[in-house]
């Protein structure tokens, strides 16, 4: 089974009509951005993910944060997972001793597991994930474009990742065919002028379920 990230949710009602679709994780973006939130607002929204006993699972999203705040927000929030879209190092996450998504820009397959088997030897038993996003110079995140995915592929084959950068309901079928990976995340790809779509969303988690009942 593909698990399903839908990132940059700014509302109760949205979080808890996504987690009821079938989304496995609910991004909260703490970074600036337009999807940016508040700690309260999170509180509120994982508040209400927890009270509903919905499967979902929190992620908190940000980008180079001080250690010291960012853990303030995880615990104030009762985030169950942290992604780190910046330029955090392995030591960085280990150090933060909470379960991490750490988002790896992808070039091509040599650095990008070089960069993983880095993880694996810093990280040892902690609870961690590799997001894969498309590499831009000017943004952490959220570009809307993809990566080549079959230059992915030799990574992904030894690697449990995530996938993101680009992906929306009528490529991530495709996606999944090609690359079968652990996870995919969308944020952009689900939204009309930047605001979150029901309809692409539950679409969205549709097509990855469609992918994987063809894969079996």
């Amino acid at each position: 089974m593909t698990y399903i990230k839908i990132c940059g949710i700014k509302s109760e009602d949205v979080a808890l009509v996504t987690a009821e679709a079938g989304a496995d994780f609910i991004g909260l973006v703490f970074a600036s951005s337009p999807r940016h939130v508040t700690p309260d607002l999170a509180a509120k929204i994982t508040a209400a993910l927890k009270k509903n006993k919905t499967k979902a699972k929190s992620v908190g999203v940000f980008v180079n944060e001080k250690i010291v705040t960012l853990k303030k927000i995880v615990d104030y929030c009762h985030l169950d997972w942290v992604q780190l879209s910046g330029d955090e190092s392995w030591a960085y996450c280990r150090e933060l001793a909470r379960p991490v998504i750490k988002v790896i820009k992808f070039t091509s397959h040599e650095p990008v597991g070089r960069q993983i088997n880095e993880g694996k030897q810093m990280m040892g038993k902690s609870k961690y994930m590799v997001l894969l996003d498309t590499a831009t110079k000017d943004k952490y995140g959220g570009t809307g474009t993809t990566f080549d995915w079959n230059l992915a592929k030799s990574i992904i084959e030894k690697y449990p990742v995530i996938i993101a950068g680009g992906l929306n309901p009528e490529n991530v079928g495709k996606a999944i065919k090609i690359l079968k990976p652990w996870g995919v995340d969308v944020s952009s790809g689900v939204e009309i002028k930047g605001v979150k779509d029901m309809k692409k969303i539950i679409k969205f988690i549709e097509t990855v379920r469609e992918a994987d009942a063809s894969q079996t």
